[in-house]
């Protein structure tokens, strides 16, 4: 007799070890640990939420408070008073520095416009020698510091630069003058110049010729084509970059501080850093409402951006069945158009670039002398032989590494959250991300200044490169979710609803496809933080401390010491590193997409 043996039950759905997936042939769905007995996926979603939520707010709330307070927010005591508002309007002499302000925005934007319109259009539009190339190379300042741009226009434009000395000695006289508000606006809006050519370029690149091929058929010619037709449909981008522009303008310091500072006009910004900085007592009070009354401005500024391009569907001009026509060919004006936009990139990007190089290897740059005559790496040996100025430089290249890193990540995941989840606040999410592109750097180092000062154990991080990663993290956090957004919307829906049907959670659904297949964008806005917390300084002015220096602090105190030298020296190391880790991270992405393709 033979006694067989029943069959093994099969597996229960509930006999898998919790956290660990099923593998292929087992039957039922993995369980996943629950965090106060809620899934981990509704976990991940409130604390990136809460975490968000919470970089944003840490620098705007303690400066509303210190605006309304009569003493320091972190001193004991103190009462509630609107008096500091009105101090700043009448003792401060803040009405005269909103005029300047206002004035040096509205220039640089219209500077900055003048340049860019007509070189997309003469780019995008026309047939017009090395157009390729030449666009590319009108993207190259987008990775250099403006005030890198700046300290290189004063070796070349300044009362001493190298043109300004050969031209005064030929002709006796200059007919320039950068310590000026139109000099100073000019400046800028040459640094501002490939924001808004990339928007138009881009535009005239991706939209319909259909207009255009109409206005051939009543016999309208080259010129009038783009005066009728091409010029008025960049409207959109036009009036998106001049907002972006102009509210840049409004908090930049580098131009106010380095050419205003001396010519005796104060903007925002300096009036800010001399308040917060250079005052022997400073007026906390007085600062919290300036700083408050800029923080409005700029998100006014943004609110404005917002409803003025609610109508831009009226310029909507890539279709279903888009067509495409010839370059336009505008005869021997395209010769008037390549000298104008080889004078922008000559005299504005890259003589000053070059002469601020050259300064760095020389111990005198002048026409009177030969620059051969007076090479020297005494500039550089005073940067590597200081530890302080060596500091702000591994301190630079440390916040941007970590930060961008780490600001990819966290974006990539806040993305997810806002735009592939059933989160119950997706939308108010995503205008959290969003909502530091509204607040100005100084105004951020402003704010988690006191922040730091507030809380708790702050002191163990104010004054550290913790802090300046946190500070420099949130003002690049709305780029990086620029950057991985519109790939993530690529990417259908059906990948997630199959991992679904295989019991796959959200956290595995994400980390498992998703994140794999954001790769190439993640890499894109790895590259693009980094460019952006290299140059970034601003809320450093107030966040960092003897040993959390980063190059653009350590570049103004030299600046105001009179070591030009050593300025060009530490500004040709910023660029050659981020020249690397561009050129390094273009590579990788690059092949990163071969394969992807492939």
């Amino acid at each position: 007799m033979t006694t067989q043996i029943p069959p093994a039950p099969a597996p229960s759905p509930s006999s898998s070890p919790p956290g660990r997936a099923l593998r292929a042939g087992e039957l039922g769905t993995p369980h996943y640990r629950r965090l106060f007995g809620a899934g981990r996926e509704v976990t991940i979603h409130w604390l990136t939420f809460l975490l968000t939520a919470a970089l944003v707010l840490a620098p705007v709330v303690p400066i509303l408070y210190q605006s309304i307070r009569n003493q320091p927010l972190y001193a004991a005591g103190g009462a509630f008073t609107l008096g500091n508002y009105a101090r700043l309007f009448t003792e401060a002499g803040f009405g005269g520095i909103i005029l300047t302000t206002l004035l040096f925005a509205v220039l640089t934007t219209a500077f900055a416009l003048a340049i860019a319109v007509p070189m997309a259009v003469l780019l995008e539009r026309t047939r017009f020698p090395a157009a390729r190339v030449i666009g590319q190379v009108l993207r190259w300042p987008i990775y250099i510091s403006p005030l890198v741009l700046a300290f290189g226009w004063i070796v070349v434009y300044g009362p001493a630069g190298f043109l300004t000395s050969a031209l005064r000695e030929g002709l006796g006289w200059v007919p320039w003058n950068l310590y000026t508000l139109p000099g100073m606006a000019f400046v800028e809006a040459v640094a501002q110049v490939p924001i808004a050519y990339l928007f138009c370029a881009n535009a005239l690149a991706s939209s319909d010729t259909s207009l255009e091929n109409a206005a051939r058929t009543v016999g309208a010619g080259p010129l009038r084509i783009l005066r009728s037709v091409v010029i008025p449909m960049l409207r959109p981008p036009v009036l998106y970059a001049g907002l972006l522009i102009f509210g840049t303008a409004v908090e930049t310091l580098s131009i106010p501080l380095i050419l205003g500072e001396p010519a005796g006009l104060t903007m925002f910004s300096s009036f800010l850093y001399e308040e917060g900085i250079d005052a022997v007592n400073p007026d906390y009070g007085l600062l919290g409402a300036a700083s408050t009354f800029m923080l409005l401005t700029t998100v006014g500024l943004v609110v404005v951006q917002t409803r003025l391009l609610k109508h831009a569907q009226r310029f909507v001009s890539v279709r279903g069945k888009a067509t495409r026509s010839d370059l336009l060919d505008i005869g021997r004006w395209k010769w008037a158009g390549f000298a104008f936009v080889g004078v922008y990139i000559v005299l504005g990007v890259l003589l000053p670039m070059a002469a601020l190089i050259l300064r760095a290897f020389t111990s005198l740059l002048t026409p009177l002398v030969n620059p051969f005559e007076l090479l020297t790496l005494d500039n550089f040996r005073l940067i590597f032989e200081y530890a302080p100025y060596t500091e702000s430089i591994t301190n630079s290249i440390t916040v941007a590494l970590i930060g961008s890193v780490a600001v990819t990540l966290f974006g990539t995941v806040v993305v997810l959250v806002a735009r592939r989840s059933d989160f119950r606040l997706a939308r108010l999410l995503e205008t959290a991300a969003q909502a530091p592109h509204a607040v100005p750097g100084l105004i951020i180092g402003i704010g988690f200044f006191w922040a730091f000062a507030w809380m708790p154990g702050g002191d163990l991080v104010r004054g550290t490169i913790f802090a300046l990663i946190i500070a420099f993290g949130l003002r690049a956090l709305p780029s990086a979710y620029g950057a991985v957004s519109p790939a993530t919307m690529q990417l259908g829906s059906e990948l997630d609803n199959a991992a679904r049907v295989a019991g796959a959670d959200w956290w595995r659904t994400v980390s498992r496809i998703l994140i794999r297949l954001l790769v190439p964008a993640m890499l894109a806005s790895f590259l693009l933080i980094w460019t952006q917390m290299i140059r970034e300084y601003a809320p450093a002015m107030f966040l960092a401390g003897a040993e959390s220096q980063v190059i653009g602090t350590t570049s103004i105190d030299l600046w105001t010491q009179g070591e030009t030298g050593s300025v060009a020296a530490l500004a040709t190391l910023q660029i050659a590193v981020t020249a690397l880790v561009a050129g390094l991270a273009g590579l990788l992405l690059k092949g990163k997409k071969g394969k992807n393709h492939a």
